[in-house]
């Protein structure tokens, strides 16, 4: 990989618009997007499997693969057309390449590469959480780095200081379940289901968030890190107790309780952070990231403190590639640029090339 950076804009003198087709299929969305500039969103086509997916409990990878196999060209040709442009129209080629399920992103990869080597357009690996960062650019044009990020997703919890456009320094990671893994197992647990984190956060509603005190997952040796185990395997333990001794269970009760639990945490770590080291910009990415809790809580916590709250539209912290898009167009801009051996990268770390 090309990691020179040319001076801003010496590629693009002759176009005055930069134009990324993003791609993401990092788990069971098929997405595409046209991206213009790194701001303006001209499509944002999504093809969720989450149905298929719920008749199983959870994403079944081999299924997830063969679904994006069968969705991509249709999802790309439909992005295209919303944004009113042909691949001849675009400036480059945005794709996820890691973290995530390695079949459903070779799927992603494999077509970003053909369609850049066809037409002769340099191709931009992003990773799935600079994208969920990112996002946060679609609806706010007055944010800019540095600020503070709490990426919560069901395969990631991060708190970073993104220092510059695709630069962050982690702070705090979980040690175990991500905050979204333990959403789904407590859901199934209390008998919602899968997707978990959009039940827990419906049911909640209903319920009383102090009715059962669960713990607080406590790291001494870095008070940036989380952990999310110890309050699901409370929750687990209050269900087999309560069955065992015939008592009746609230589900509402319980998802709130649970909800209160993990949002707090996620809360207080980020207001330690924002305090600790003098930021007053904090934004949230990621799937979680549209929980109404944890949304309602943060922007409440920011008000007390006069910090400023960002936050994306609920569309853009789930899976999509408009998010892609923007992160594409801020490393192609760097200079960033991938070679045909670009691969999937399933474990790739946030700041890893």
């Amino acid at each position: 990989m090309d990691n020179s950076k040319p001076a801003y804009g010496q590629e693009t003198q002759k176009q005055e618009d930069v134009l990324i087709l993003a791609i993401e299929s990092s788990c069971d969305e098929t997405a595409a997007s046209v991206v213009k500039n790194g701001r303006t969103v001209l499509s944002n086509v999504i093809s969720s499997q989450i149905d298929l997916h719920t008749l199983y409990g959870g994403v079944v990878p081999e299924i997830a693969s063969r679904k994006h196999t069968e969705r991509i060209n249709q999802v790309i040709t439909q992005a295209l057309k919303e944004a009113d442009m042909t691949l001849d129209d675009m400036t480059a080629i945005g794709v996820t390449y890691g973290p995530g399920l390695v079949g459903a992103l070779l799927v992603g990869v494999a077509e970003a590469k053909a369609i850049a080597y066809a037409k002769g357009l340099p191709l931009v690996g992003v990773h799935h959480i600079e994208g969920h960062v990112s996002a946060n650019y679609i609806e706010h044009p007055d944010l800019e780095p540095p600020f503070l990020c709490l990426i919560v997703s069901g395969g990631h919890t991060h708190l970073v200081v993104v220092q510059d456009y695709g630069k962050f320094e982690i702070l705090g990671r979980s040690r175990d379940d991500a905050a979204g893994e333990a959403f789904d197992k407590v859901a199934r647990a209390i008998g919602l289901g899968y997707p978990g984190g959009p039940k827990i956060d419906r049911v909640s509603k209903e319920g009383n968030p102090d009715a059962i005190v669960f713990p607080k997952g406590k790291l001494e040796d870095n008070p940036y890190d989380f952990s999310f185990s110890g309050v699901k395997s409370a929750v687990l333990n209050y269900l087999n107790g309560a069955r065992m001794k015939g008592e009746e269970i609230c589900q509402a009760d319980v998802a709130a309780s649970f909800q209160k639990s993990v949002v707090d945490v996620l809360v207080e770590h980020t207001m330690l952070a924002a305090r600790n080291l003098g930021m007053n910009r904090i934004a949230i990415a990621g799937g979680v990231a549209s929980n109404s809790a944890l949304r309602g809580a943060m922007e409440e916590a920011c008000r007390r403190r006069k910090y400023s709250f960002y936050r994306p539209s609920p569309i853009f912290c789930t899976d999509n590639a408009a998010m892609i898009g923007v992160a594409a167009y801020y490393e192609y801009m760097a200079g960033t640029r991938h070679g045909w051996d670009l691969n999937a990268v399933p474990g790739l770390r946030l700041g890893e090339r």
